[in-house]
């Protein structure tokens, strides 16, 4: 780590062992008082978030407000992965609200910036990021059918999404909403993004998903919008380039999710080592059965491994650019490796707590629905798989593929036609 990053990482640590693990308990007990369909935030967040602004633990993601490269900000993710449902939101680090500032710091004019972004930055709301539909697959971005179509002064918005994150929360006031404005325009130009007011008329939450039966505190939620009217300017960019912004938009997305979620092995892997150190069966703890310590090394190397592509994958961004194609290849490979790497470990650890490990004494099972959720958001396993194959595919060749390439083949006879036996017969040997 960089003397900067050393000294975020070692602040970051304290503040979790010192407040954020302690304020767990209250912030289970709080949802479990108020029951799965209340969507307020815990007091304890509110209170947390104060504390990690006032000790300059805020914004970590962004670099241009924490000064932060990608690379130093993976570990500090990370850390924040072990405690998901609240460390990554007390430090304004939380999705859909980093990939909105994120948009909104690219693409957001003056007036949209002062109105959205700033309140985003200070932590005095929430947002949402409307995308997925019910009705199409919307790994395929020019599927989206929802329509925004230009009335004098007015964009009249007709459609229905879904697991829009973050919607069901009080606090959540605006949405940036991906539509289709042209139809007859080129396939990648059909998409434009607007800022929608969660109270603007016609905007409807018909119901907040659950996620393997847990409702999310924030909500996942399908909304209708019927004849919603919001004025141009509310448009980001310019009209058709919606596809461009959601492509700038989820890349650094994908990457955060995939740092938090090998914190969140680690702390599957710890539950997992302190539970086989403590459980007796065939007369020795777990630890001592060569099966469960093949597990236990199974679950260090891939943690290890992904967390070195997940690096790499943020070092190559801070390099060359979210949009390269070197930057692009990579995180597709690491969203495709982290949640599957994350599901993988946090399994083996339900298998040695047993039914504890499928309750809800343990955090285990809820761990494990979201991260096999998350092979499905920001882009299915398939599509990040299949970009990184067609990178391959298509990929200049290096010296070395080309040379042996070039010697590659059956070996075939410098003389002209097969190759005979001289003597009348079959060959034979003594």
């Amino acid at each position: 780590m960089s003397a900067k990053g050393q000294d975020y990482h070692d602040r970051l640590t304290s503040f979790m062992t010192e407040h954020v693990f302690p304020a767990e308990a209250s912030y289970e007990a709080y949802r479990h008082e108020k029951g799965p369909d209340d969507h307020t935030v815990p007091p304890v967040v509110e209170e947390l978030k104060k504390l990690a602004k006032e000790q300059g633990l805020w914004n970590l993601f962004l670099p241009s407000e924490s000064g932060l490269s990608n690379l130093e900000y993976a570990p500090l993710a990370e850390l924040s992965g072990w405690s998901g449902d609240i460390a990554p939101e007390v430090l304004n680090c939380a999705a859909p609200d980093t990939g909105n500032m994120e948009t909104l710091h690219l693409f957001a004019n003056d007036e949209q910036r002062k109105q959205w972004l700033e309140p985003l930055l200070a932590g005095e709301i929430r947002s949402a990021f409307a995308m997925t539909e019910p009705a199409v697959a919307s790994s395929d971005a020019r599927n989206i059918q929802t329509t925004m179509l230009r009335d004098g002064d007015d964009y009249v918005i007709n459609g229905r999404k879904w697991w829009i994150t973050g919607v069901a929360d009080p606090r959540c006031t605006i949405m940036i909403v991906m539509g289709r404005t042209n139809p007859d325009a080129a396939s990648h130009q059909q998409q434009s993004m607007i800022l929608v007011p969660v109270d603007t008329p016609g905007v409807t939450i018909e119901r907040s998903l659950p996620v393997f039966g847990w409702q999310d505190q924030h909500g996942h939620c399908e909304i209708s919008f019927d004849n919603v009217r919001v004025p141009v300017s509310n448009l980001l960019g310019e009209e058709g380039g919606g596809f461009a912004i959601a492509q700038a938009r989820l890349g650094p997305g994908r990457i955060h999710h995939c740092m938090r979620a090998i914190g969140v092995a680690e702390r599957a892997l710890a539950l997992m080592i302190d539970r086989v150190q403590k459980r007796i069966a065939f007369g020795k703890p777990l630890a001592e059965q060569g099966m469960v310590q093949q597990q236990i090394a199974l679950s260090r190397n891939q943690i290890d491994q992904a967390r070195l592509l997940c690096h790499k994958a943020a070092w190559t961004i801070d390099q060359h650019g979210n949009k390269s194609r070197e930057a692009q290849k990579q995180v597709a490979q690491i969203k495709a490796i982290a949640p599957q790497m994350a599901c993988d470990v946090i399994d083996r650890a339900i298998q040695v707590h047993g039914g504890a490990g499928v309750s809800d004494d343990f955090p285990l099972a809820r761990l494990y629905a979201w991260h096999r959720a998350m092979r499905l958001f920001d882009g299915p396993d398939e599509v990040h798989m299949r970009t990184i194959a067609r990178a391959e595919l298509g990929g200049e060749k290096s010296a070395f593929a080309a040379a042996v390439n070039r010697q590659s083949g059956p070996a075939v006879n410098r003389q002209s036609g097969p190759a005979v036996n001289r003597q009348s017969g079959p060959a034979v040997t003594s």
